[in-house]
């Protein structure tokens, strides 16, 4: 067992079973033995690839993206350009480089990046070494100013609890232990306000998934978009509803057993986009589209052809299958969705719809996040 899991171990022996969510804060965040606070995740020597690190098509497409957001929204100046959670800086730096050739957009950008990493809060700087950027812990730690955002692969992160239905309200999902390794368990059944419109739809033993803090989050960044005017980009794995199971760790590029070695291994939980869509209003949320179904928008294709055509041999070959996985279906194309967060009144953000009248997003249904 790690240090941390000791640890862990020597809590729950004397205050009892804690919840997911309190497990997961633990096992990245710790001061200490945290994943995210004392290790790089990212590229074929971490755990983990995310798609800014596949190619420099998914940054430079997305920052064509926002420059001409910006350019709808009347060229607001300054403002902020954010990325939450940025990992090595290799999203930002695409970014940048794109929209440089929208006149005005990148004088007027104040970088603002948000990371609970010193190590890689070091690596975004290396990244961004001709900007300056001001790195903030915390989203409500940002300037007031028109807020241009893009969250890849961060709302995954964010700490889930798990309830179960029962016969007449939800048990708990918690980690115990038997004293020598950590356990699974589920707490006496009760109500559970916050799930009452989850009822319905769900079967008893079905298992539903609430991160209080990526609602937060989301509240935070609708606010200031309808405030100040400008738009987030949402970028993850997941549906528009939570249904199952969803928490998974990796280490090494490969699935692990989330208890076995707390601190040492990435966790993550498939996002729900309806509570965040929810929690950004009055901001208007677009449907939901799937990863790949968004990149052809935005032309992916044609860059695609346009680099393939100055490459050869094991450069092409690299080129293409990052094309591939960005966007094929039995890739990242259909498991990653798109959403995006706007003004009430602003002009329609390209290559996203808006919900349906129902208030579902359109072809997303309810399965499983």
């Amino acid at each position: 067992m790690t240090p941390l899991g000791k640890r862990l171990i020597a809590r729950i022996m004397r205050v009892g079973p804690i919840p997911v969510a309190d497990y997961m804060a633990e096992c990245l965040l710790h001061p200490k033995d945290g994943y995210y606070t004392t290790q790089d995740p990212l590229g074929t020597r971490g755990d983990f690839t995310t798609a800014p690190e596949i190619s420099q098509m998914f940054g430079e497409l997305i920052g064509l993206w926002l420059a001409q957001v910006w350019l709808a929204q009347g060229r607001p100046a300054p403002f902020l350009l954010v990325d939450l959670g940025p990992g090595r800086g290799t999203l930002m730096a695409d970014v940048m480089r794109a929209a440089s050739l929208v006149p005005g957009f990148c004088e007027a950008a104040r970088l603002q990046l948000v990371e609970a990493s010193p190590l890689l809060c070091a690596k975004q700087a290396a990244a961004l070494s001709g900007f300056r950027v001001r790195f903030c812990d915390r989203i409500s730690s940002l300037d007031d100013a028109p807020l241009f955002l893009v969250a890849n692969e961060f709302f995954d992160a964010l700490p889930i609890r798990q309830f179960v239905r029962g016969v007449s309200g939800w048990h708990e999902r918690q980690i115990g232990t038997d004293g020598r390794r950590l356990i699974w368990g589920l707490s006496p059944e009760a109500p559970v306000a916050a799930l009452a419109d989850r009822w319905p739809g769900t079967a008893r033993g079905q298992m539903v998934e609430v991160s209080g803090p990526a609602r937060a989050c989301a509240a935070e960044i609708g606010q200031r978009i309808s405030e100040f005017g400008g738009v987030a980009l949402i970028v993850d794995y997941g549906s528009w509803q939570s249904l199952g199971n969803t928490l998974q760790a990796v280490a090494g590029h490969a699935s692990v057993n989330p208890l076995d070695s707390p601190g040492q291994a990435d966790l993550s939980a498939h996002v729900a986009f309806h509570p965040l869509a929810r929690a950004a209003a009055p901001a208007r949320a677009s449907a939901l589209v799937s990863q790949g179904v968004f990149l052809e928008r935005l032309g992916i294709a044609q860059r695609t052809a346009r680099l393939a055509a100055g490459l050869t041999g094991p450069a092409r070959h690299t080129h293409m299958t990052a094309h591939r996985r960005l966007t094929h279906p039995d890739e990242m194309g259909t498991l990653f969705k798109v959403m995006g967060l706007s003004p009430p009144h602003a002009p329609p953000l390209l290559g996203l719809e808006p919900v349906s009248s129902d208030g579902a997003p359109d072809g997303a249904g309810n399965d499983a996040a």
